[in-house]
């Protein structure tokens, strides 16, 4: 599919996507809850249909109600069903944090996923699965990979420089399988406000996982109440708000609602760079109410911000310091290689097109900002997070942008384009 974005002037009021990083989560813990959970607000991208796949294969079953919620109801069987394997699609949260999971079971699994993330290294699994007891095979750290279990809980150490993904599969199982006290220690955690997610998660559905600075996580064995229901309610997604929070600092007055102020996603940090680049932003506990400077767009002024912890900001940021009067600089590109595209690179080639220059040095990215963009045929690489940046960066643009492969969205939001509409952009979509 392509889209067609042609300069607009937005205005309006839209209600932000539901967080796909809570809804994962919820779903991980409903398979592990024995018994019934309700989800209320469940998301509906591609990343949240694969994870509520992947609990149906082992074992739990999942019920659209009347009010839009889902009932999950789980008997902690975990043995697969039909072939005995789980497709994870491209979502990496869900093969890093589901992997683990599945080894609770004593059954042969084969785990396997589509797209990218059939290049995302794995060797993860391979290093750590073996202390665990569980027979691990896979194509030389790539996946499919075949795992055996039972896990077997027990003190050891991990690499948590790549993603706090694994550590968030490992902190689930281990909290469902623990019978005595053990603890998990992390050299070089990133991305900590995640871990907070998933502690926050864990710790509404009855887990006790103490975080000594995150340097270590020391998990205590639980006694469930069986079959006592749980409702647990997904948040608005700050990743995919952050979009449409850029959109309003760039083209036009919007209010956003349904984004937690108080949230422990990490990707709620975007508040910052809009705050220092001078946009008019109201932050209410409901709604955030966002414009221009009052002064006009030229009045945005260059920032410097560390997305180490929060790596799936830089391309809304990026289309921030697009229209920033000056370089702005990014520290943490070392955290975007394995995404669904190289994203330091993939940002660089593609606002390239629209006339924006992108230094990548070391860890640092220095966008030239404030030179005036205008409208390109660019592509989206197959990434979610690159084809929405190029959207909201087109809003201000001169000329019009055309967006090559643009469904790339439907991995997180697939109502975005749709959303834009709503607020009044010029946004064709060309089947």
């Amino acid at each position: 599919m392509k889209v067609v974005i042609k300069p607009s002037a937005i205005k309006g009021i839209l209600t932000a996507p539901t967080s796909k990083s809570s809804m994962q989560r919820a779903c991980a813990a409903a398979l592990l809850h024995n018994g019934k959970t309700v989800i209320s607000n469940p998301g509906k991208s591609n990343d949240d249909l694969a994870a509520l796949d992947i609990i149906q294969k082992l074992g739990a079953s999942v019920s659209l109600q009347e009010d839009g919620s889902l009932l999950v109801n789980s008997n902690n069987n975990f043995t697969p069903l039909g072939d005995g394997g789980i497709n994870c699609g491209e979502s990496g949260l869900s093969i890093r944090m589901f992997t683990p999971i599945a080894a609770l079971s004593n059954q042969s699994i084969t785990i396997n996923g589509t797209g990218s993330l059939l290049k995302r290294p794995m060797d993860f699994f391979d290093e750590i699965f073996p202390q665990l007891n569980i027979e691990v095979e896979s194509n030389k750290g790539m996946l499919p990979i075949k795992i055996k279990g039972p896990l077997q809980p027990k003190d050891i150490t991990i690499d948590g420089s790549l993603s706090s993904q694994f550590l968030t599969g490992l902190l689930f199982a281990f909290a469902k399988a623990a019978t005595q006290p053990v603890t998990i220690t992390v050299i070089n955690l990133k991305s900590k406000p995640y871990i907070d997610l998933t502690l926050q998660v864990m710790k509404y559905f009855g887990y006790n996982v103490a975080n000594n600075n995150y340097e270590s996580f020391t998990i205590k064995p639980i006694n469930q109440l069986t079959n006592q229901p749980i409702n647990y309610t997904v948040e608005g997604d700050w990743s995919g708000g952050a979009f449409l929070l850029v959109a309003g600092a760039i083209a036009g007055k919007i209010v956003v609602k349904g984004l937690d102020p108080f949230s422990t996603q990490a990707d709620k940090a975007i508040l910052q760079a809009i705050i220092a680049g001078g946009a008019t932003i109201s932050i209410e506990e409901k709604q955030i109410e966002i414009a221009p400077p009052v002064t006009g767009l030229t009045a945005l002024k260059p920032f410097h911000f560390n997305a180490t912890d929060c790596p799936d900001l830089f391309p809304p940021l990026v289309a921030l310091a697009a229209y920033c009067n000056g370089t702005s600089v990014i520290e943490g590109v070392s955290r975007l290689a394995h995404k669904e595209s190289n994203r330091g690179l993939t940002l660089q080639e593609e606002f390239a097109k629209m006339g924006v220059e992108i230094i990548l040095q070391d860890d640092l990215m220095m966008i030239k900002g404030g030179q005036g963009l205008k409208g390109a045929a660019v592509h989206s690489r197959h990434d979610h997070r690159i084809a929405m940046a190029c959207a909201v960066a087109a809003l201000n643009a001169v000329g019009e942008t055309a967006i090559e492969e643009a469904e790339a969205i439907n991995k997180s939001y697939p109502d975005f384009y749709e959303h834009l509409q709503l607020l009044n952009a010029d946004v064709s979509l060309i089947n």
